[in-house]
């Protein structure tokens, strides 16, 4: 397909565009916040790409509309779907690719205010960022045609590989630890919740093994070869499996429903029963609120799953929030240290103020 000039063509270039520099940030190994970077354009490319797509087969139909009939405007300009609204009005979108884009949907939302310049960070998500890139160049293939393809633009990214010392991986676990411990756990929380036919999929998570060429290579071959899965004869998958049961250390672990998670009222219960007064409900609302372990009411919900996960989970199946025993604790810790008392956390609540989360918690050995 050739476009003409116009809004199609010009919404197509500039989505190309934000997907070229997404793997240009991506490739630099000393550009600051690359993964920060690469996630913010891809979901940009993925947003443009849509847009000219609909351009292209439904017109300029793509903006949201109040309930009088008239545009939605920011600054001005007619609000067009986002990326989420694009999937959900397409329709037509694998699960596993849905199941991609939704993940770095919520892991931008929750880098928004935070610096992630982390190499383990990057390391965990390696296989989503390649899939990203991979699902967007076919997609656009599917939307436009060959000519439009990526890869005649792109290089494969160097890796460097080296065996760490134990006090580098411990060091390593060390900072998950402290500084994007939130980030771990969703991104671990959220793969455990995909079923293994998704998960497994090479559309939600490349998975690629490294294995010198080393025999018969001819001069004129390529360094790097990609075999497509499909392709390959069952016994050739048969010494694939061999060789990963060798060498992969993944383990996929399914979270149990809510394990060790309580109620509201198992909560309160916990609390009363360790402190010199009783809390109620109320109480415990004020408390959640000012330490921002969940989002206080459903005026303020924009992705329900954003909440502490030390402390509190969205339990989607039956739409409320669970609670992990240390939240009771650090109530309760709270209150017997003089720290907490209903004037203090009513005041706070009423004056929309919040407590430092970090004086309540215990110090770490």
């Amino acid at each position: 397909m050739t476009l003409r000039k116009g809004k199609t063509k010009s919404t197509l270039e500039s989505s190309i565009e934000s997907a070229l520099l997404a793997v240009e940030i991506y490739n630099k190994p000393r550009t600051p916040f690359r993964v920060e970077g690469f996630i913010t354009q891809m979901i940009m490319a993925w947003t443009r790409l849509f847009h000219a797509h609909f351009n292209n087969t439904i017109g300029s139909r793509y903006y949201y509309k109040n309930s009088n009939g008239r545009y939605q405007t920011i600054d001005g300009e007619k609000k067009s779907w986002e990326l989420k609204t694009c999937i959900t009005k397409h329709g037509g979108i694998p699960a596993s690719v849905k199941s991609n884009l939704t993940f770095f949907i919520k892991l931008r939302n929750k880098i928004e205010h935070r610096h992630i310049d982390r190499d383990e960070v990057g390391i965990m998500i390696f296989g989503e960022c390649q899939a990203l890139l991979y699902n967007y160049e076919n997609t656009l293939i599917d939307f436009f045609g060959e000519e439009y393809a990526l890869n005649e633009s792109l290089s494969f990214s160097i890796q460097f590989s080296r065996l760490r010392k134990k006090s580098q991986l411990k060091a390593s676990k060390k900072l998950l630890s402290k500084e994007i411990k939130e980030l771990k756990t969703f991104i671990e929380t959220y793969r455990n919740s995909l079923t293994d036919e998704i998960f497994n999929t090479q559309e939600y998570s490349i998975k690629l093994i490294q294995v010198p060429k080393i025999s018969n290579t001819n001069r004129n071959d390529l360094a790097v070869e990609f075999v497509n899965w499909n392709s390959i004869s069952d016994a050739d998958r048969e010494n694939y499996d061999k060789v990963t049961a060798i060498i992969k250390d993944k383990v996929v672990k399914k979270e149990a429903i809510n394990p060790g998670k309580r109620k509201p009222s198992d909560v309160i219960t916990k609390v009363n029963s360790e402190i010199d007064f009783e809390i109620n409900h109320y109480d415990h609302k004020c408390l959640y609120c000012c330490f921002k372990i969940r989002p206080g009411s459903a005026n303020d919900i924009d992705d329900p799953f954003d909440t502490n996960a030390n402390y509190c989970h969205y339990d989607e199946v039956h739409d409320d929030y669970v609670y992990q025993d240390a939240w009771a604790e650090l109530i309760i810790r709270g209150i017997n240290a003089g720290m907490l008392t209903k004037e203090i956390w009513k005041a706070k609540f009423k004056a929309k103020d919040s407590f430092n989360l970090s004086e309540f918690e215990p110090a770490e050995e």
